[in-house]
C-alpha cells in the first residue's frame, strides 16, 4: 500500500470517527446529523414488569401455541398505542412477560392489556356519509374539547370515515388457517364461521361485492380484502400477495381475536426511575474505569503501539455506541456488561498482533515486514477466538431470555466492530510510521 493511500484511509477513519463520536455524544450541532437518544431498558430507565397467565382450558392442544403467539402480537400493538418505547412481550409457556420501560404508573397499561382481543368486520360507508364525517373533522380542527361540544353532531367527527361496524365479530369466527392456491401455490387465509356467523357473512358480502371488507383487531386495521362475490356456507378465503410468514401472522391474529383467551395478572414489579438512574451511573463509572485501566496497561506494556491501540479503541467505542443508536439497541445492565466485555476482547486482538510483531522484531526484520507479518500471523488466532465467541452470542440470542439477549447482542456487535478495529484501523496507524525515523527507535516498539 502506498504512503498516499495510507494517509487517505487515515483521513477517512478520522472523519468517520468524528461523525460517529458526534452521533454517540453530540458535542456539535451538525446539520443533517440526527440527534438520536439511547434506548434504555427497564432496569436503567425504570418501568413496570408484568407477568400474565393465559387460560387455555378451552383451546385445543394443537392451537395453544398459535393462540399465545396471537395474544402476544395483540398485546404488543396495545402497549405501542399508549407510547411505550421498545416494549418487551414474551411468551413463556402459558405465561406472557410484559416489560414496559418508562411506565412507572402501570394502572392504565394493566387495564388496556387485560382486555380480550376484539375482532370485528367493517363494511364501507356510503360516499355521502364519508364526506359528512370528513367535513365534521375539518370543522373541529384547532378547537379544544369545550368548543367541540358546542358544535352540532360533534360526535361523528370521531368515527371512522371510511368503514362502519357490522354485527360480524370474532365470536362468530370458528377458525382461520393458512391454505395454498391450487394453481399458483401462493399462501392464502381460509376462514370458517359458525352457522349464525355464516348467515351474517353472506348478508354482508352480498351488499359489498367488489368492495373492501375491513378486518379490525382492537380498532387496528389488519387487512381489507375485496369481496369478489356473495359468499354462502360460512367458508371464505383471503387472497393477496402474501408470503408464508405474513399469511401465518394474519391467521394467528384472526384467531387471537376470535378465540376468547382470558389473561390474568399474576405478578407486577415496578422499577423506579431513581433506581434506574443509579444503575446507569454505576454502569458508566465501571465502563470508564475499565477503559482507562486498559489504556494504562497497553501504554505501559506496549509503549507506542499501545498508544495507537488506545486511539483505535477510542474509535471502536464511538463506532459501537453510534451503532447502538442507529440499529437501535435497547441498553440494559446486561447489555452494557456485554459492551464492556467486548472492549477487553478488542484489546486482546491488539495484544496478539503486537506480540507477533515483537517476535518478528527479534529476527531483525524491517519495520514494514514486521507489521505485515505480525498481522498475518495473528489473524488465525483472532479469527478463531472471535468466531467462537460469535457462535456463543448467536446461541444466547436465539434461546435465552430478554436480558441475556441484550448481553449477547451488544457483545456480538462489539466483537464484529473490534475485529474491524484491530485488523484495519490499528494496521493503518502502524503503517503511517513506515519509512519514518520513529521506526528505527526499537524501544518504542
Amino acid at each position: 500500500m502506498s504512503k498516499k493511500k495510507t494517509y487517505i484511509i487515515l483521513l477517512i477513519i478520522f472523519i468517520l470517527a468524528f461523525f460517529a463520536g458526534n452521533l454517540s455524544y453530540p458535542f456539535l450541532k451538525l446539520p443533517y446529523l440526527p440527534e438520536i437518544p439511547f434506548k434504555l431498558g427497564l432496569d436503567l430507565q425504570g418501568g413496570t414488569h408484568l407477568v400474565y397467565e393465559a387460560d387455555l382450558s378451552q383451546i385445543e392442544e394443537k392451537e395453544k401455541s398459535n393462540s399465545m403467539e396471537g395474544l402476544r402480537d395483540v398485546i404488543e400493538r396495545r402497549v405501542n398505542l399508549f407510547g411505550v418505547r421498545e416494549p418487551v412481550v414474551q411468551v413463556q409457556g402459558q405465561r406472557l412477560i410484559v416489560e414496559l420501560a418508562g411506565v412507572i404508573d402501570p394502572a392504565a397499561a394493566i387495564r388496556q392489556i387485560g382486555q380480550t382481543p376484539f375482532l370485528e368486520f367493517k363494511e364501507p360507508r356510503a360516499t355521502e356519509e364519508t364526506q359528512k364525517i370528513l367535513d365534521k373533522k375539518k370543522e373541529i380542527e384547532g378547537k379544544n374539547f369545550e368548543e367541540i361540544q358546542k358544535i352540532e353532531n360533534w360526535q361523528i367527527a370521531f368515527e371512522d370515515p371510511y368503514f362502519q361496524s357490522t354485527p360480524l365479530t370474532g365470536r362468530y369466527l370458528k377458525r382461520a388457517e393458512i391454505g395454498f392456491d391450487p394453481n399458483t401455490q401462493k399462501p392464502l387465509i381460509l376462514l370458517q364461521f359458525n352457522d349464525e356467523g355464516a348467515k351474517i357473512f353472506e348478508e354482508i358480502t352480498s351488499r359489498n361485492v367488489k368492495k373492501p371488507l375491513a378486518i379490525y383487531i382492537d380498532e387496528t386495521l389488519i387487512s381489507a380484502p375485496v369481496v369478489q362475490e356473495a359468499i354462502s356456507g360460512g367458508r371464505a378465503q383471503i387472497t393477496g400477495d402474501f408470503t408464508y410468514d405474513s399469511a401465518k401472522e394474519l391467521a394467528r391474529n384472526l384467531n387471537a381475536g376470535a378465540l376468547p383467551v382470558p389473561i390474568k395478572l399474576i405478578s407486577q414489579q415496578s422499577v423506579g426511575p431513581i433506581l434506574g438512574q443509579i444503575s446507569l451511573e454505576k454502569s458508566l463509572k465501571a465502563g470508564i474505569i475499565g477503559f482507562l485501566a486498559v489504556i494504562l496497561f497497553m501504554i505501559i506494556f506496549y509503549r507506542l503501539p499501545g498508544i495507537l491501540a488506545s486511539l483505535a479503541l477510542l474509535i471502536y467505542i464511538v463506532l459501537v455506541l453510534s451503532l447502538f443508536k442507529l440499529i437501535p439497541v435497547t441498553l440494559t445492565l446486561a447489555g452494557i456488561a456485554g459492551f464492556i466485555l467486548s472492549i477487553g476482547m478488542a484489546v486482546d486482538a491488539n495484544i496478539l498482533i503486537f506480540s507477533r510483531m515483537r517476535e518478528e522484531f527479534a529476527q531483525k526484520k524491517s519495520f514494514s515486514i514486521v507489521v505485515d507479518e505480525g498481522f498475518k500471523r495473528a489473524w488465525p488466532s483472532i479469527r478463531d477466538s472471535n468466531f467462537n465467541s460469535l457462535i456463543v452470542c448467536l446461541i444466547l440470542f436465539s434461546f435465552a431470555t430478554s436480558f441475556v439477549k441484550g448481553f449477547a447482542l451488544t457483545l456480538g456487535i462489539g466483537i464484529l466492530v473490534s475485529m474491524f478495529s484491530a485488523i484495519f484501523i490499528t494496521r493503518i496507524f502502524l503503517r503511517v510510521f513506515i519509512g519514518t525515523k520513529l521506526e528505527k527507535i526499537n524501544w518504542l516498539w
